[in-house]
């Protein structure tokens, strides 16, 4: 049986971009399913999601009371691909800055690890129509949180990611508080002190031509001050504690392993 893969896409007045982004995503392959979670926009996109779903079983939509951030929207969409035994779970921006066929490279990467992140920093990456401000803002962030944390990772800010399921299961999804940039770090965090495979594919990352970002000097913020916290040991990453004993107890075996071969 084909591996069923759920694509989250939370939305925010992007009812320009949803159908197309849709219809586009849906057609690359029969296994692919979308998971729409809508906070209330006021243009109308949650009724436009719905109107999707009653189009077609492969659409479905989540409503909320308003704008609870990214990081909480991508937990509730995980716990839904979870509960729905979805075997793979990508998460995607909603304004065509992650492009659909960039997906299949990307979804391909899982097979060899638990956690691909399409990336704009690696050999074959890049964005196009940025500032050169956003460009030192990302490509800053990005140095700042692989520094500080030691992540083995090029691109530490990407939204456009894939999961294998078990990766998920690893992770306390309810333990996620941050949002924007702050969510793709800790996020990353977490799958790396949970010791899961983690691998990056290059995208081409073309800025939005409908809607409004949603990008601010606080979202820019929150994602610092968490490398500081989590470097610190103030905030704790999202990994299930038998998850990390796992991770802790297989580096232990590896050493034993390097010491007798010794």
């Amino acid at each position: 049986m084909p591996m069923q893969t759920l694509i989250v896409i939370p939305t925010y007045n992007e009812r320009e971009n949803l159908r197309p982004l849709v219809c586009q995503v849906l057609a690359l392959d029969p296994t692919y399913d979308v998971l729409v979670i809508d906070d209330n926009s006021p243009d109308g996109t949650g009724q436009l999601a719905d109107d999707l779903a009653l189009e077609t079983r492969r659409v479905h939509v989540l409503h909320r009371g308003g704008k609870q951030g990214l990081g909480t929207a991508y937990a509730t969409g995980f716990s839904y691909a979870l509960e729905h035994r979805y075997a793979r779970v990508v998460e995607m921006d909603a304004d065509f800055s992650h492009r659909p066929q960039d997906l299949p490279a990307l979804l391909a990467a899982t097979g060899s690890a638990d956690l691909v992140i399409g990336s704009r920093n690696t050999p074959g990456g890049r964005v196009l129509n940025w500032s050169p401000l956003r460009h030192v803002v990302s490509k800053g962030g990005s140095l700042f949180a692989r520094t500080v944390l030691g992540l083995p990772i090029q691109d530490c800010t990407s939204g456009f990611k894939a999961f294998r399921r078990e990766a998920l299961e690893r992770l306390d999804l309810a333990a996620i508080a941050s949002n924007g940039y702050a969510f793709q770090v800790e996020i990353n965090y977490a799958c790396a002190q949970a010791g899961l495979r983690i691998a990056e594919v290059p995208i081409v990352f073309p800025d939005r031509v409908q809607g409004t970002s949603k990008m601010s000097p606080r979202i820019v913020f929150e994602a610092l001050w968490l490398v500081v916290r989590l470097r610190l040991g103030v905030a704790r990453p999202p990994v299930r504690r038998h998850a990390a004993l796992e991770s802790i107890e297989s580096v232990g075996i590896v050493r034993e392993r390097e010491q007798t071969a010794a």
